[in-house]
């Protein structure tokens, strides 16, 4: 590939076919860490080189997973026919992570292409890979993947600036109607935050008072937080479970909303009384602060076709990701 066809931006859309090019071509675009614009290429992708697939949306934002600082924007890159990550190469990570695609490592199909990989790579470039995935130091093994480096691929992204929006539209990511809907959670949410806000100026003040008048303090409250309840059912893939009614999840929650360290995003919550099958259990994923292995203990499970689509969260919406929620089985129900 000449840097020209490096440098030249596809502008691809939700819904165009594109082929991946081969791995040799890929390669020449990266650096000495095996990345381009800090985005690695990781062994998991090789699998789909020289094959054909459609935009499934463009990836011109994304979210901070690390610090949570809310959105990222990106350049230069999609997401392709909910193609992830199989964690081969990443210690058999489970998080199943939709894949990032720089479009130099695509081309548009065309009738002369013919969607076949050329040669295959040499050992050494497989090892190049490999080595710029995982390593390890003093504290054991240590993974570096598209998920760990997004805050180096990437630069903030106010979650005021109105044109992310307008480009979640223009290139076909959302579409008018869930515009509208996630505007109207926004509203909502600011005059919640706005209200919380509110209240904690007047207790703030009242504290002031307290102080002023040398008042004693009152004490409220008694345990920290109740341990968080659990209902193995010992799930397997392909079972068919309801998610359970959003009241009868809360009361499994503690004060931070989490069941025995587990968080319960807003964006689960659109998924209460639906049923869905089983994909697979999580125990083991990539800690994308540190890069190492973490494991999840007390049953937690991914369900077909249930992700988050940002519509609903805070400073990052609409981000085209499509993590998987993990859900306690205590917040599902076996359906028989």
């Amino acid at each position: 590939m000449t840097p020209a066809e490096r440098a030249a931006p596809l502008d691809l859309r939700s819904g165009e076919m594109v082929e991946v090019r081969s791995a040799h071509e890929i390669l020449a675009t990266l650096d000495e860490r095996g990345a381009l614009d800090a985005l690695p290429f990781m062994p998991e992708m090789l699998r789909f080189c020289g094959r054909r697939f459609q935009v499934q949306q463009r990836a011109d934002k994304t979210c901070d997973t690390i610090t949570m600082s809310g959105g990222r924007r990106m350049h230069g890159t999609v997401h392709l026919a909910d193609l992830r990550c199989d964690g081969r190469a990443h210690g058999g990570c489970q998080a199943g992570c939709l894949l990032f695609w720089k479009e130099a490592w695509l081309k548009r199909v065309t009738e002369q292409g013919d969607g076949v990989e050329g040669r295959s790579l040499e050992q050494a470039e497989r090892e190049r890979l490999d080595r710029a995935a995982r390593s390890t130091d003093a504290e054991g093994e240590r993974f570096t993947c598209q998920a760990t480096e997004l805050l180096r691929a990437s630069t903030p992204l106010p979650w005021w600036d109105a044109r992310q929006y307008l480009r979640d539209v223009l290139t076909g990511n959302v579409p008018a109607r869930s515009l509208l809907r996630g505007a109207a959670y926004a509203v909502l949410d600011n005059l919640r935050r706005g209200r919380a806000w509110l209240v904690e100026r007047v207790l703030a003040m009242g504290g002031r008072v307290r102080r002023r008048l040398g008042l004693p303090r009152v004490f409220r409250g008694g345990p920290t937080a109740p341990a968080t309840p659990a209902e193995p059912l010992d799930l397997r893939p392909g079972e068919m479970v309801r998610v359970r009614p959003r009241e009868e999840i809360l009361a499994t929650l503690d004060r931070n909303s989490r069941n025995r360290g587990l968080y319960y995003d807003i964006e689960m919550c659109r998924f209460s009384g639906g049923t869905y099958r089983v994909l697979r259990q999580v125990e083991q994923i990539v800690d994308e602060k540190t890069g190492r292995m973490m494991r999840l203990r007390g049953g937690c499970v991914v369900l077909e076709g249930v992700v988050c689509s940002g519509e609903r969260s805070f400073k990052r919406r609409f981000c085209p990701r499509a993590i998987f929620p993990y859900w306690r089985q205590i917040w599902l129900r076996r359906v028989t």
